[in-house]
């Protein structure tokens, strides 16, 4: 597997995380700049649970559980809980393993890079993104295609392959599920895109007329957002 970066990002690329967060809201990503990022117990959960799959978890269970202990010194009951019943669900599903995790890939053409939780090199190259929420009850979450899009055209141009896809990890749920993106998901990546580059330029984002105010950590701050003068007019 050869690849075509050095794990840096190039300049003025924007993250993976940022085009999912803007094609949310815009107005979402203007304010999370100014949040300094904190990693939820439940994705360190899930993100250590990651790293074994394809293995005997209840062999792995110890050590897992110190990794995790290791990470979040202060874990609470539920984050133990929580730890046990990913290690359920996951028990009872077929794991691929991965050839490498946490690997950077960026796309210099769309300007965006990440860090994808799993390759697979095999006869064909794929991937899988890690997720710390429950699958919904068919296909993935419209951000999780999106993200899929994403890390689809990196992979697919740091390592010069056609990737036209990959593969969702749902760890409390323990399934796996595979995404090709559409068109419309495709047009949606590029869509979120320019705007995020619009809001890295200092653009101040209108908001959208499906905005999800209700699960948004910004939403009071929004409220008193500076209006654009084209918003008047």
């Amino acid at each position: 597997m050869q690849c075509n970066t050095g794990g840096d990002a190039i300049p003025d690329s924007l993250s993976v995380s940022k085009i999912v967060t803007c094609h949310r809201c815009p107005r979402w990503l203007y304010f999370e700049g100014a949040v300094k990022f904190v990693e939820s117990p439940g994705y360190t959960v899930c993100k250590q649970i990651s790293y074994y799959l394809g293995k005997p978890l209840e062999l792995e269970k110890a050590g897992i559980w110190q990794e995790i202990e290791t990470i979040l010194p202060s874990a609470e009951d539920a984050t133990r809980i929580l730890f046990e019943a990913c290690i359920e669900s996951c028990t009872n599903t077929s794991w691929r393993l991965p050839d490498e995790v946490d690997v950077p890939v960026e796309s210099a053409r769309l300007g965006i890079h990440g860090r994808v939780d799993k390759i697979f090199d095999g006869d064909e190259m794929s991937f899988a993104i890690v997720r710390s929420n429950e699958p919904p009850a068919a296909g993935v979450y419209a951000t999780d295609r999106l993200r899929v899009a994403c890390y689809a055209a990196c992979v697919s141009e740091t390592f010069g392959v056609d990737v036209d896809g990959g593969y969702v990890e749902y760890i409390p749920g323990g399934i796996s599920r595979y995404v090709h993106p559409q068109p419309r998901d495709r047009r949606a990546m590029l869509k979120a895109i320019k705007t995020a580059k619009r809001v890295a330029a200092g653009d101040v984002p209108g908001k959208p007329m499906k905005a999800p105010c209700d699960i948004c950590p910004h939403a009071g701050r929004c409220q008193t957002l500076p209006r654009r003068l084209s918003d008047l007019l």
